[in-house]
């Protein structure tokens, strides 16, 4: 708890202290009949100086993601800014205070139940060098394992990673004190033309959608994709470098990374390895879509499975829209597949959205994944060797704003989801597991322009 409370009065100490505060209002959006343009944006960039971008001089602020990934121009944004002659600053993060019943129906066997805080906080720095250069650094940090220990949270058919030398299953697995600690270089050829160096470790690579816990539509939702691992589990990769080159709303970018999760000890730094390669291009056909393809070989993902490596094609969607009343609406569709050699190709599908308008927000997910018997640590003498279970997940919840303290904003949340599987898991899962959440969520407030 003290983890907790140390965490929540850095927020609001800074929501406190911010020299600068910026809104975009979805009032002041320009719409036209083919885009959704931010008012004066040429002209507001010449005049915040280096307000833009992450890896563009000549981008708008809100087209950042996680690691080099892009959203759409019109998503909102979180945060509490600070400037400095040179330098402009940005702190966000999300906290949920949360009961969670994976099994509420008692229908199976593989439920559980807890109290519990997923988290993780992100400062980031920028700064122009010479006319045409910009630098910049971030750090994300987060105590899962402080608060919720080595075995994560309760999550019905997760898998990924492990605990005391046995995998994870029905569980989320914690997320490294240090998820992030990166540093990018931006060279602006032209107000269209871009190249870009970025070296984490951790880090992101040039891999899949902008990770969950950083798209719009997932930020009100506590619990992981269950397809977390066909499509940005590596977002955490201790070690990781990419190249890449904007031309107008188009981007190809490579990276080389360590294809091996995050090991069980969350607090150290895991050796990099640069074994595995990914490639991707992106594309913002407006200011209210944000489009990707990409593929890479990832080198022995889980360690406890040796020579087992992946590769893994993504392709994912991200949808933006400014409403009346600081309101947005957001949905995100991804496809990821994972084969292995002498494995069958597994899929997952992810469909979510989010409504928000004033201090309310409704929310779902819809998921089906390709679960094996290897992943759900199954008996293949019972099961069969390589049998693979669809499962499908249905997830609603609501979310409304009670408090706004020092520019945090506390919310109440509740949210409920509805589990499908093969009949062959009825005896472990039940017919239609449900799972039950309510949470206190602790955030910073929307950023003003």
């Amino acid at each position: 708890m003290k983890n907790l409370l140390f965490l929540a009065g850095l927020l609001a100490s800074a929501g406190a202290n911010a020299q600068h505060e910026h809104h975009m209002p979805a009032a002041d959006i320009m719409h036209t009949a083919n885009d959704t343009i931010l008012p004066h944006q040429h002209h507001m960039q010449h005049d915040m100086g280096n307000m833009s971008h992450a890896f563009s001089l000549n981008l708008p602020m809100s087209r950042n993601g996680s690691g080099t990934g892009w959203l759409p121009d019109a998503s909102p944004m979180y945060g509490v800014m600070y400037h400095s002659p040179k330098w402009m600053y940005m702190l966000h993060g999300n906290i949920f205070l949360r009961y969670n019943n994976q099994d509420i129906s008692k229908s199976g066997s593989r439920g559980g139940s807890k109290f519990d805080a997923p988290n993780w906080m992100m400062f980031m720095g920028q700064r122009k060098v010479g006319n045409k250069g910009l630098f910049r650094f971030s750090a994300m940090l987060s105590l899962d394992e402080l608060i919720a220990g080595g075995s994560g949270y309760p999550l019905l058919f997760q898998s990924g990673e492990s605990y005391k030398g046995k995998p994870l299953v029905d569980r989320q697995h914690p997320h490294d004190l240090f998820s992030e600690l990166s540093v990018g270089y931006t060279y602006a050829l032209s107000q269209q033309a871009d190249v870009f160096a970025y070296l984490g470790y951790p880090g992101e690579p040039a891999l899949g959608p902008v990770a969950f816990m950083h798209r719009p539509s997932a930020l009100y939702n506590p619990d992981a994709p269950l397809s977390h691992h066909w499509t940005d589990a590596t977002h955490i990769t201790f070690g990781v470098a990419t190249v890449g080159m904007r031309l107008g709303e188009f981007k190809i970018e490579g990276s080389s990374f360590t294809g091996r999760e995050p090991g069980e000890n969350r607090y150290d730094f895991d050796k990099p390895r640069f074994d595995s390669w990914s490639g991707r291009l992106s594309y913002n056909p407006s200011g209210n879509w944000a489009l990707q393809v990409s593929h890479a070989f990832v080198n022995e993902p889980e360690p406890l499975h040796i020579n087992k490596d992946v590769n893994r094609t993504t392709a994912s969607a991200v949808y933006s829209l400014p409403l009346a009343q600081n309101g947005w609406l957001n949905a995100t569709a991804v496809w990821g597949r994972n084969k292995s050699k002498n494995h069958d190709a597994e899929r997952a599908f992810l469909l979510e959205g989010s409504w928000g308008k004033s201090k309310l927000a409704l929310y779902g997910r819809y998921e089906y994944v390709q679960k094996s018997v290897e992943e759900l640590v199954l008996d293949d003498a019972i099961y069969g060797h390589d049998a693979i279970f669809p499962v499908h997940a249905f997830t609603a919840g609501v979310n409304y704003d009670l408090l706004n303290i020092n520019k945090l904003i506390v919310a109440g949340g509740t949210q409920f989801t509805v589990y499908k599987t093969d009949k062959k898991l009825y005896d472990l899962y039940g017919r239609y597991p449900m799972a039950f959440e309510i949470y206190l969520r602790l955030y910073p407030a929307l950023m003003k322009m």
